[in-house]
């Protein structure tokens, strides 16, 4: 059956803050100038904000710019921080606050926002709405389409109804192509298009390894005498190693809830380490479990997070499109924030976008003028003020690397004369699991801490059972002859769905793929040490379903 195609202006892969932003601002544009300008945004989730998971406390410097009244508007930005703290836990039961004069700038948050990113971005995809730009949730953008002289044509959303056999079930409906003068690529961390790019047109070669981190989040309802509105709470230290880095957030927003979660950095060398169970026996310590005690968990989700920052930035222009926000690595890990950067990549990517469409480009050609708006622009001033901030928390650790980041933001303001770098790939850092003892961890109370399934239920992860598995290995043995041997398979720990398991039979043993419990985190495409397994998006709208998240 022959693909049926549409003809777009401007193709957006993402309904997230960047893909949103660069459809807001690209039609204003529009509008000031009276040019017809037409806009696709294609969004995997069943909804628009379904997939979308992060802490979050935004700045709203982007959002100013945007849309100068989202107040009047009614943006979800309500909770304004009315207090921070950091702590530094020492063991299970002590902690260290630490004074805001000794914590680097950057992480102060006067003037901030805690809210649900997913509510963000729903807010946003109304406004684009309202300016013209066509939204398509559930369907997946699975295929980069190219020009006869390999420029970016568009995309081909997935196949719906291909059977687990790889055959045709009567429910069977192509993908559709999607063609467009330029398209954006705004998938978040690790899209599985915006990598294929990057080693196709090789955009980074001049940029550091990139690095990521795995954040596990939950929601919760807790008495109204517990509630703190505003009170945003970060800290670091145990449970982790001094050689696991990473650390742990707590938010108070609206309506008696709380949100909190766990970012491992994925340079950790322990395979026996597992981020969800890490993350469950943290809020047994009572800096966090006060906030938590009597309360209701409602919701769970997990996402990793593209931390390089500046120096692991690729190259984000190629013949016939763009990638933008996480998916290019624009978030501020100084600041742990990407939503203000993730929205202004998009909006720099919507101004060079407009400005060739105006002069009457035919497309395909390369948006060489972004680069320059990008370093015209206060995006790029803030993420080279940071770009020592991680690989000085990775080179020293946390109490060394700390102090080198106060110095650094606080006394330099970013602006010592050197870059610190940090080439190691995350996934080569994990080390032979001989070289360790296994974790023993404790099992959960269900009060504070929980299993990984009954957790993945409260994601509303669901997708169609009787479809190809969308994570896929490049070799089906490795998994029992390579990684089990000598890294004790850490897919069955750094997993946070418990996609990945070992199973051992009569037939003895076997590597299983629980694809129905996977919650898009991209984790196991980032990890496994012999960058074996793949990432791949399944049929439309599957996946979780995240609810003020």
């Amino acid at each position: 059956m022959t693909r049926e195609s549409m003809e777009f202006d401007v193709v957006i892969v993402g309904a997230g803050p960047a893909g949103l932003s660069t459809a807001c601002r690209l039609m204003q544009l529009a509008q000031e100038k009276e040019q017809e300008v037409t806009v696709c945004v294609v969004e995997k989730g069943s909804e628009v904000g379904a997939h979308i998971l992060s802490g979050a406390v935004i700045e709203s410097r982007a959002m100013d710019e945007l849309f100068p009244d989202w107040k009047a508007q009614g943006a979800p930005l309500t909770a304004a921080v009315t207090e921070d703290e950091v702590y530094l836990l020492k063991d299970a039961e002590n902690g260290t606050k630490i004074p805001n004069a000794f914590v680097p700038k950057t992480m102060h948050n006067d003037g901030n926002y805690v809210v649900s990113l997913g509510n963000v971005c729903r807010w946003l995809a109304e406004r684009a709405e309202e300016l013209g730009v066509e939204i398509f949730p559930g369907f997946a953008a699975s295929e980069v389409l190219y020009n006869e002289n390999g420029s970016v044509k568009g995309i081909a959303t997935g196949d719906m109804g291909i059977g687990m056999d790889g055959e045709q079930k009567d429910s069977y409906m192509p993908g559709m192509e999607l063609h467009a003068k330029y398209t954006i690529f705004s998938e978040g961390c690790r899209g599985h298009l915006g990598k294929q790019l990057i080693e196709n047109f090789n955009l980074d070669t001049k940029a550091d390894a990139q690095h990521y981190g795995i954040g596990i989040k939950e929601l919760w309802d807790i008495p109204a005498d517990q509630h703190k509105p505003g009170l945003v709470v970060h800290g670091s230290g145990w449970p982790l190693d001094k050689n696991t880095s990473g650390g742990f957030f707590l938010y108070h927003t609206d309506d008696c809830q709380v949100v909190v979660g766990l970012i491992i950095d994925l340079n950790y060398a322990n395979p026996y380490i597992s981020p969800f169970d890490e993350f469950q026996r943290l809020k047994h310590h009572p800096v966090l479990k006060q906030h938590l005690d009597g309360g209701t968990r409602v919701s769970y989700g997990a996402r990793a997070i593209t931390k390089g920052g500046f120096n692991s930035l690729p190259k984000m222009t190629f013949p016939g499109g763009l990638i933008v926000g996480c998916n290019a690595g624009t978030l501020n890990f100084s600041k742990i924030k990407g939503t203000h950067t993730a929205m202004k990549s998009g909006m720099v990517a919507a101004e060079a976008m407009f400005e060739a469409l105006e002069g009457g480009c035919a497309g395909g050609e390369e948006l060489t003028r972004y680069e320059e708006m990008f370093k015209e622009s206060w995006l790029h001033e803030e993420l080279f003020s940071s770009r020592n901030f991680g690989p000085a928390m990775h080179k020293f650790g946390a109490i060394l690397g700390g102090a080198f980041n106060y110095v650094d933001q606080n006394i330099f303001g970013g602006k010592l004369p050197f870059t610190l770098h940090d080439n190691h790939e995350d996934y080569a850092q994990l080390q032979p699991a001989s070289n360790f003892q296994p974790i023993d961890y404790p099992k959960p109370d269900g009060k504070l801490s929980f299993d990984k399934l009954s957790s993945v239920f409260l994601s509303n992860t669901n997708h169609e059972e009787d479809q190809p598995c969308h994570l896929k290995l490049k070799d089906v043995d490795i998994p029992l002859t390579q990684n089990l041997t000598k890294f004790a398979e850490p897919a069955q720990r750094y997993c946070p769905a418990g996609v990945y398991e070992i199973v051992e039979d009569d037939d003895g043993k076997r590597f299983q793929i629980n694809s129905q419990n996977c919650l898009h985190c991209k984790t196991c495409d980032i990890k496994d040490p012999a960058q074996n397994i793949t990432w791949v998006t399944p049929e439309g709208m599957g996946g979780p379903t995240y609810p003020n998240m």
